[in-house]
């Protein structure tokens, strides 16, 4: 029998645009096969706009708000939100991106076919004011065996795409603390746990971005994070040293040794092509 019940997993907090958020929330509704629930975590106090905007569209009977006192970030925020979810099947999206009207139906056929299936993400387009303005695409790696490469160089799964089973992330863990990365953290020990992972190279998102995107992916700060990461993985004999060496000198110049305008450059010229 075809599993057509699933949760959406989102967080917001103060610093995000209400308009953004009701356009994210109105692509879920709008799915061809609409959620059972959409769990969506008030990450500390918010706005006065942003209250009201979800005491707008709390009135849905499938919308449950959950609320943290304090905020404490995104990888805490979901771990909250996903003890909420009360189906095993969990999409995540994020408060500011729009998800295709098929998407959650193409991911619930996949995982529908693949009882082993973990979690199964998208390629997702960029785009900056408006959907129609694409900057910029990413890509992603369909098989099993690609992913696994990938991993040992790049996080392989878009975030704000994948759908997931909540027993398998809860399993590994769940979201854990490590800035900017806890998403790829948790792919990582995952796939040390034998999950498997796919993605479907169409892009089923549209994320929002802007300039201030392409300065968050630079700083000392950033490479810093993602040292450490790579240092797990070579403790941990997912990489050699051979990669962490050259996954370092590869990180250190583009988030540290560039300038801002020539990282965004590279995002939107080599790093975003189809191939």
């Amino acid at each position: 029998m075809f599993n057509d019940k699933y949760s959406v997993l989102m967080s917001v907090y103060q610093k995000e645009n209400p308009n953004h958020l009701k356009e994210s929330i109105s692509s879920m509704l709008n799915q061809s096969i609409v959620p059972d629930e959409i769990v969506l975590v008030k990450d500390g106090p918010l706005t006065k706009d942003l209250d009201l905007a979800l005491k707008e569209i709390s009135s849905n009977s499938i919308i449950n708000i959950c609320s943290i006192k304090e905020n404490v970030g995104l990888g805490r925020a979901l771990n909250f939100g996903l003890e909420n979810c009360r189906n095993e099947l969990v999409v995540r999206m994020d408060t500011d991106d729009i998800s295709m009207s098929d998407r959650c139906e193409k991911q619930l056929k996949i995982f529908n076919d693949n009882n082993d299936l973990s979690v199964l993400g998208t390629s997702i387009e960029e785009f900056i004011g408006t959907p129609e303005n694409i900057v910029g695409y990413k890509y992603v790696k369909e098989d099993k065996s690609d992913i696994q490469k990938q991993i040992k160089f790049r996080n392989p799964m878009n975030h704000p795409s994948v759908m997931f089973r909540k027993s398998h992330v809860q399993n590994s863990g769940s979201y854990l603390e490590w800035f900017l990365n806890e998403d790829y953290y948790l792919w990582i020990r995952m796939i040390q746990n034998n999950y498997q992972f796919a993605n479907i190279n169409e892009p089923l998102v549209k994320m929002r971005v802007s300039s201030e995107t392409y300065l968050r992916r630079g700083g000392y700060k950033y490479y810093k994070t993602q040292k450490k990461l790579f240092l797990y993985m070579l403790e941990n004999k997912i990489i050699n040293l051979n990669i962490y060496l050259y996954n370092n000198i590869i990180r250190f110049i583009a988030r540290v040794m560039i300038p801002n305008w020539l990282r965004k450059l590279l995002y939107l010229k080599l790093l975003r092509r189809r191939n």
